[in-house]
């Protein structure tokens, strides 16, 4: 079974884009065949943070959002493997300096590196980084 980190952009994009992101859509199809997503603790509060936003730009009603997030709570908790490997202040602080990314996508570039596992993202800053680096994309 083929294992690769999950950033949150995509799972969002599998419940709050009304015409579903290809790339998005074809990581929910590696997953449906067996593909492990391995996902950081974070995961889940960057997925109810997005959510939240959603639900407040208005393009999803709250019946949705709230289908959405429990969705995704079961896509956590049942498929997704959560990596219980905690990323320091200082830590997080030093790769974001050195990579130029947020804190929050440091996360996801650390998991993947020290797993040595491919990059499930639509963050293109993300994604640039992790192929500079190395890291290739699922």
């Amino acid at each position: 079974m083929s294992r690769f980190v999950l950033d949150a952009s995509v799972a969002v994009a599998w419940v709050a884009d009304r015409n579903p992101d290809p790339y998005a859509q074809t990581v929910l199809r590696k997953v449906r065949e067996g593909a492990r997503p391995v996902i950081p603790a974070l995961w889940q509060l960057e997925v109810a943070n997005a959510l939240a936003l959603v639900l407040r730009r208005q393009n999803l009603t709250a019946d949705e959002s709230e289908e959405g997030a429990a969705y995704l709570q079961r896509f956590a908790t049942t498929i997704a493997e959560i990596d219980g490997h905690f990323l320091g202040v200082r830590e997080a602080f030093v790769l974001s300096r050195e990579l130029g990314l947020t804190a929050y996508d440091c996360v996801y570039f650390e998991l993947a590196r020290r797993e040595s596992l491919p990059l499930a993202t639509l963050d293109k800053a993300l994604r640039a980084v992790a192929s500079k680096k190395g890291i290739p994309a699922l």
